[in-house]
């Protein structure tokens, strides 16, 4: 838990009527999923499996890959801190903006990072340009995110392609974040077929997002290199995924519908937001996630916040500041809702 300090990110624990701040599945977790948290609360008082057979089982079947390709967390956070743990590399590359804790988990090993900015004269997309950069960086490890936290953004698959093969050749490891892939326009776009040639390669995973599972805490990473999965297993304490979420992570991949109704509602509400946002004169990025970033005022997070409607300040984000912030995509009344408080303030 946090002690004596503030926290960065969303997921307001304020006494609040809508969070915005946390982009979580609009529709929570699937029904099957919470029936099987439920049932596992008898077994409570029993230790997890501490290799999570079931769940890996149930992963490598949903993913198609080999169960030896599997490690799972309490939670992608702890995977994030634990892989630069067990690398501690000395140079390390990012995008700015970018998901904070990966600079948290490089710096807690005194890493250096290079960052590339991202900017609002490419709509905060990764362009070609960045390949010749990272060949002159020739960092360790490359973090990317595929759609990026805070943007919204998906990266070009043939650019990937060509970032993955650079990265072979230089022996640049790449944790690549997909954790709102799934939530994503059509939910493609993934590079784990790329895994067994790219041993350099780890997919990062969260139940916490794709299946509104962030109470619960479980995510997974997806490598070849089993050298690489048993060093940051080695850094896990035991029993670090409790028998509740391997029960509702197993029922959660079962649900086949459950992510395919997820991106209807994602597109078509996330297109009403930025339509409104837009028509209010607000910049609005063009994301392909489950949240939309955008500038407004420096105070819109106090002014929503007194409306009881909390929303992401990205004030903390590398590449951003005051003035820029997060709101995820929920469903249609609470989206309406939001709006309309939005509206009231910026007029």
């Amino acid at each position: 838990m946090y002690y004596k300090q503030k926290n960065p990110h969303g997921g307001a624990a304020a006494e609040i009527s809508l969070d915005f701040s946390a982009n979580v599945n609009p529709l929570g977790m699937p029904k099957a999923a919470m029936d099987a948290a439920r049932d596992a609360l008898n077994r409570a008082h029993r230790y997890p499996d501490p290799f999570c057979t079931r769940l890996v089982k149930a992963i490598s079947e949903y993913e198609g890959v080999p169960e030896s390709y599997i490690l799972c967390g309490n939670g992608a956070g702890e995977l994030i801190y634990t892989y630069c743990s067990a690398l501690r590399p000395r140079r390390a590359m990012e995008t700015a903006p970018a998901f904070s804790e990966y600079s948290e988990a490089l710096g807690l090993v005194g890493c250096h990072i290079i960052r590339y900015p991202l900017g609002m004269d490419l709509d905060f997309m990764l362009d070609p340009a960045f390949l010749p950069k990272l060949a002159e960086e020739k960092p360790e490890v490359l973090f990317l995110c595929n759609p990026n936290n805070p943007t919204g953004r998906r990266i070009d698959s043939g650019l990937l392609e060509e970032i993955l093969s650079l990265c072979g050749h230089m022996g640049t490891r790449i944790l690549l974040d997909e954790c709102f892939l799934p939530l994503s326009l059509d939910g493609e776009g993934s590079m784990i077929a790329k895994l067994c040639e790219h041993p350099e390669l780890c997919i990062l995973r969260a139940f916490t997002k794709s299946f509104g599972m962030a109470g619960l805490r479980l995510g997974c990473v997806l490598s070849s290199d089993s050298a690489l999965l048993q060093s940051m297993s080695r850094l896990q304490p035991p029993w670090n995924v409790s028998n509740v979420a391997q029960a509702a992570g197993i029922a959660a991949l079962s649900d086949s519908a459950f992510l395919s109704k997820s991106r209807k509602l994602i597109v078509k509400e996330r297109e009403y937001i930025s339509s409104e946002m837009g028509a209010m004169g607000l910049w609005v990025c063009h994301s392909e996630a489950n949240f939309i970033l955008f500038r407004a005022a420096d105070n819109l997070d106090i002014k929503m916040l007194s409306k009881g409607i909390a929303i992401r300040s990205c004030e903390n984000f590398i590449g951003l500041g005051r003035g820029w912030y997060r709101a995820a995509v929920r469903q249609h009344h609470e989206n309406d809702a939001f709006i309309k408080a939005l509206r009231e303030i910026v007029g």
